[in-house]
């Protein structure tokens, strides 16, 4: 299923949110629909602890609508472990199950052990509804975590409103975009990572200071893309500037398509670099085809395309790997995974070598090979430490209702890295950092210098 709508060049309306949303419709035509969706398989909680299904939560006498019991807390996670963009779920829920195995080994929460009810939506917005539904209807998770990418999160939006009553809310997605970090739906969701916003103006601004003014863009139609997008035009116009041009691909494009088209189009309008808002997949087409065509100009990538998997595209195979990676800028939202004279990054790398988690087997469509580290695990993994951390938060007798006031008591947090952590009302994402990366010796280290890089 691949669902592309959205504003064009035209402004249109942006399909990716689907007709209008009701409680009633919900109930209705959605919970029906989702109990025979093809596309959504449970699986064991995390740590291959017990299943966390609707008949165990009787058993342990789970409270109706609260996803906890005296024994688990349970958490709802729909993301993309299938299709060209499944590394982007495989890597978060890796990460973040390391460091949820080292809670439930030490104790848990209170004495309960913290467990994950997974769906697979493949990156696409219907399943991604059908999939929250049922977490919420049927599984009565207590919060909704881990989900990936604007496309699908923009869709559960609406429902978390429609159910505000229930105090759902989505903790830390894997997207930097808008709507879930401003009215009307800010209120409903809580972001970790900087926002693509910030990542944007970051590239921008760099690329601008070293003279590299003519900045085109390579983007996904949909509502990441456009999020990207604007977040460019945004910080271009700040400098004076206007987009040299602009190209566009399909969600769910796949490596061994062709980009040529996309590349010459951008090749006309001379740019002096390209940013790209993709998934890696499409995006290492396209940094292929511009090597292969001829465009030679920085190729700049936000932090949701999944770095590792994209060099991995690039270079596997290949004896002149740095021909297509010289000119790689990846942007990315938390630091980088061979530092370890940082606290949090030696202790994720511990924990990751302790228990290489692997995605359930049930969820495994494709075949995936993991790595040993990533940006997108260590993500996941500060995601998970800094839950723990609310959860613990809310006290012996974890309430729905007290999420908000739990999160809120967040105020300079020492997560382990060089930001601390502040949350309010008026402050619903906790880090605002943005780092930035280039290729060495086949792997992402920080960019220390873009002059003597790119200039």
């Amino acid at each position: 299923m691949n669902i592309d709508g959205g504003l064009g060049h035209d402004g249109g309306r942006d399909e990716s949110w689907g007709p209008l949303v009701t409680r009633k419709s919900l109930m209705r035509g959605g919970l029906a629909a989702l109990l025979v969706a093809p596309f959504s398989t449970s699986a064991l909680g995390a740590g291959g602890g017990q299943e966390s299904d609707d008949e165990g939560a009787e058993a342990t006498g789970r409270t109706e609508g609260q996803g906890a019991t005296d024994s688990e807390i349970v958490l709802g996670v729909s993301a993309a472990f299938s299709g060209p963009s499944r590394g982007l779920g495989a890597e978060l829920y890796r990460g973040a199950t390391a460091y949820f195995n080292h809670v439930n080994d030490n104790g848990g929460i209170e004495g309960r052990r913290i467990g994950m009810k997974l769906y697979d939506d493949g990156y696409q917005p219907d399943p991604c509804v059908q999939n929250t539904m049922r977490l919420m209807l049927e599984d009565k998770v207590f919060l909704l975590f881990g989900y990936v990418g604007t496309p699908t999160v923009t869709r559960v939006l609406p429902i978390l409103k429609k159910f505000q009553n229930e105090s759902i809310f989505l903790f830390f997605p894997f997207t930097g975009a808008q709507p879930q970090r401003e009215p009307p739906y800010g209120d409903f969701a809580f972001n970790l990572r900087a926002s693509y916003n910030q990542e944007t103006a970051g590239l921008v601004d760099n690329l601008v200071r070293i003279g590299k003014r003519r900045i085109a863009v390579f983007y996904q139609i949909d509502a990441y893309g456009r999020s990207g997008w604007a977040g460019v035009r945004a910080a271009l116009d700040k400098h004076g500037e206007r987009l040299a041009g602009e190209a566009t691909y399909s969600r769910g494009e796949k490596f061994t398509g062709s980009m040529r088209k996309q590349v010459e189009i951008l090749q006309g309008v001379s740019p002096d670099a390209v940013i790209c808002i993709g998934a890696y997949a499409a995006c290492a087409a396209f940094a292929r085809d511009a090597v292969d065509v001829g465009l030679n100009v920085p190729i700049a990538n936000l932090s949701f395309v999944g770095s590792e998997n994209l060099l991995k595209l690039l270079t596997e195979g290949r004896d002149d790997t740095e021909k297509y990676t010289r000119l790689l800028i990846n942007s990315q939202v938390v630091p980088s995974y061979e530092d370890t004279s940082i606290p949090a990054v030696r202790e994720y790398r511990e924990l990751m070598a302790q228990y290489d988690p692997q995605v359930p087997q049930e969820l495994i469509q494709e075949e995936y090979t993991p790595f040993a580290h990533s940006f997108g695990s260590l993500e996941g993994f500060l995601n998970a430490k800094l839950l723990a951390e609310i959860l613990r938060r809310l006290g012996p007798n974890p309430d729905r209702a007290g999420l908000e006031e739990a999160v809120f008591s967040v105020r300079d947090f020492d997560l382990g890295i060089s930001e601390r952590v502040s949350f309010g009302a008026d402050r619903r994402q906790g880090l605002q950092s943005v780092y930035h990366t280039v290729v060495e010796d086949g792997r992402f280290v920080p960019l220390d210098d873009w002059g003597a890089r790119f200039a």
